[in-house]
């Protein structure tokens, strides 16, 4: 069913989720969420850096720095990225590491950890914590950059020079990959062969999840696409399992047991998938006026709607929606989303997994750094 105008649509709505991504969190009680950071960030000492200053100034980060400026002017989604990284109004962008801190913190020093002295430890949290906070920012930054690559086969002139794309291409590898390298370097300095293993699944895990995003692109939603089970699944893959495994590393560095680490791991895991569903939920929980932002077709309402009204039906409400330029009218269908239990079937399913960080969270003792995990798993559910 018109294969090439979903292809198109599928390159468009994939390219605004790569740029959404930049953002932890959504945008939704900007005032109230940029507060939560601001208190997170005192408690942790200093704010976490999306990059070590290390890989930060270093030459072969300033010659890559030096090539993406080439990009300006051009429509590479790279430049997006890296506007980015330079300006985040929302205080979003190093989140991950935050929680990292975070949760280090929250669990205090272990009796278990001989090598580990109290005195090493700044604002509560110890080096080698902090440096993994680092690791986890630049295994994220990394992939962020790569999804920042075009498909140069669904090229046309309308996107700019095709010169300009194969360049911007090129440095999106280039950059990406030395991240990567940065963060599997400084991996292996933390000298923990357990920690090695759990951060490098995850990024097996983050490729495994990209890939699936990919194939389940909006014609594969069209015909069918996944449910809720196999989306949720998928999510945690490309959005959950960094997190969650950097969190259980956090503790496995200071000799914490094997319950402490499953409910970090817990944390991580359910604040990711909260944090996904709110963003999925964003065209349509939002109240603003004028042309409605697109969506994706494989989001969570969109899914819960589907399974909701039946394939038939389903089938019945794109070809509505669909203009005689074979065209998707988000619009009309974002009403038709709307008007079912879709939404309030997604709101419900944040809520749970808000629910659940929260509920892993009170295992650990009161203090400061747990209350404002407390504050960030809340506010996922704050639209």
């Amino acid at each position: 069913m018109f294969p090439a105008t979903w292809s198109r649509l599928s390159r468009l709505a994939s390219s605004s989720r790569g740029r959404r991504t930049l953002s932890l969190f959504s945008s939704s009680g900007s005032s109230n969420w940029s507060k939560v950071v601001s208190d997170a960030e005192k408690i942790v000492g200093y704010p976490t850096s999306f990059m070590s200053l290390r890989c930060l100034l270093s030459d072969e980060l300033s010659n890559v720095a030096m090539h993406v400026r080439k990009l300006v002017g051009t429509q590479h989604p790279l430049l997006n990225t890296a506007r980015g990284f330079v300006y985040d109004s929302k205080n979003n962008l190093q989140m991950r590491g935050l929680v990292v801190l975070l949760l280090s913190k929250a669990a205090g020093p272990s009796s278990a950890a001989i090598d580990l002295h109290p005195q090493d430890m700044v604002s509560g949290i110890y080096p080698s914590q902090r440096n993994l906070a680092e690791i986890t920012e630049l295994i994220h930054t990394a992939f962020l950059v790569h999804r920042g690559i075009v498909n140069l086969k669904e090229w046309t002139l309308s996107d700019g020079s095709l010169k300009d794309m194969q360049f911007g291409n090129k440095m999106a590898v280039l950059s990406g990959d030395f991240l990567l390298a940065n963060a599997c370097t400084g991996l292996a300095q933390l000298n923990n062969t357990k920690v090695v293993e759990m951060i490098s699944s995850a990024i097996g895990d983050l490729v495994q999840g990209i890939y699936y995003e990919n194939n389940n692109n909006e014609e594969n939603a069209l015909a069918g696409g996944v449910d809720v089970a196999s989306w949720e699944e998928q999510a945690f893959l490309s959005h959950g399992a960094l997190l969650a495994k950097s969190c259980q590393a956090a503790m496995e560095l200071v000799k914490h047991d094997k319950e402490a680490q499953r409910l970090a791991y817990k944390y991580g895991k359910h604040l990711s998938l909260g944090h996904k569903l709110n963003s999925d939920l964003q065209p349509f929980v939002k109240s603003s006026a004028g042309e409605p932002e697109s969506f994706s077709l494989s989001s969570a309402p969109v899914l819960f709607h589907r399974q909701i009204v039946g394939p038939e039906r389903w089938q019945q409400q794109l070809q509505q929606a669909t203009t005689l330029r074979n065209q998707l009218d988000y619009s009309q269908l974002l009403a038709v989303v709307k008007s079912e239990k879709g939404v309030s079937s997604a709101v419900d399913l944040c809520c749970y997994h808000s629910n659940r960080a929260l509920e892993a969270i009170q295992a650990f003792p009161s203090s400061e750094a747990r209350a404002a995990l407390e504050n960030i798993a809340s506010a996922i559910t704050k639209f």
